[in-house]
């Protein structure tokens, strides 16, 4: 993997242990980060990762409530984002509303529409906003040999198939719909040399599975159920494949879902078997 990453990238994120892993390598790595979402909280995250590398890293922030329902708001915060660098080179959403665990006919009508908002309007308000400054910069080097926009959006196994756990309906679903969100896109906006793919992570100790069925039985088990003897290290497991994505090294790569989750979803069968 190169030294550095010269990439100016929008993330969105809370301040959870994926989203600090993730942003705390990509700063490392030299990428110049604008992090969007409540902005006390990621000045606090920015204010941890910064302190922990050298005084030449780069992290802004810009705030955004990811329940608001008007295009607008996520336009704007975009074009915020936008001025701070000149420009991005790629977005990555890490920004989810995973919700408690409940049976599919005990969900409230607030808590489904508030998943929604978050995790599949959200997502498409800032793909739009994004995308449409990409493809304008795009058109003004059209003979760019390399894949000018890179747009990745963080997801869970919960989302697909293959990932299918009780009590994640609500949540299951929005993923989904932004696993399909990536593929057509992708197949979309191609033309305007933007790349679109998801990374389908597996599930940490700290996810509300693994919690609502207990920690100590889900760190007794972990022999017996995951193939590489362990749950995700959300500090240290993603980062290397965003930087894949966002990267040069990935530009004939879109429209795709990449698993990065040690093959829980394969053997998700026999984990509730043991579970």
């Amino acid at each position: 993997m190169a030294n550095s990453y010269d990439k100016r990238v929008l993330l969105t994120a809370s301040d959870d242990e994926v989203s600090k892993g993730i942003v705390y390598h990509l700063a490392k790595f030299g990428c110049r980060l604008v992090l969007m979402g409540d902005e006390r909280s990621l000045k606090g995250l920015a204010g941890e990762v910064l302190s922990s590398l050298d005084k030449s890293k780069q992290i802004q922030v810009v705030n955004l409530n990811f329940e608001e329902e008007k295009e607008s708001a996520f336009d704007s915060a975009v074009e915020l984002a936008w001025s701070i660098y000149g420009g991005l080179d790629a977005f990555v959403n890490c920004y989810t509303y995973e919700g408690p665990m409940h049976d599919c006919l005990d969900i409230s009508e607030e808590e489904y529409k508030r998943t929604v908002k978050i995790n599949v309007m959200a997502p498409w308000f800032l793909l739009k906003a994004v995308a449409k400054r990409m493809r304008d910069s795009s058109d003004l080097n059209p003979n760019s040999a390399a894949g000018w926009g890179s747009i990745v959006f963080l997801t869970q196994i919960l989302g697909a198939e293959r990932g299918l756990y009780p009590g994640s309906v609500a949540f299951g679903s929005s993923l989904a719909s932004v696993q399909q969100l990536a593929r057509l896109s992708a197949m979309e906006i191609g033309k305007h040399k933007i790349r679109v793919n998801a990374i389908a992570r597996g599930l940490h100790l700290g996810d509300n599975y693994p919690s609502t069925i207990g920690k100590e039985r889900a760190e007794k088990l972990t022999r017996d159920v995951m193939p590489l003897q362990r749950w995700l290290d959300p500090k240290n497991d993603l980062a290397s494949t965003v930087l894949y994505l966002i990267g040069d090294e990935s530009r004939y790569m879109t429209g795709t879902t990449i698993f990065v989750d040690g093959a829980q979803s394969i053997v998700r069968p026999r984990m509730r078997s043991f579970m």
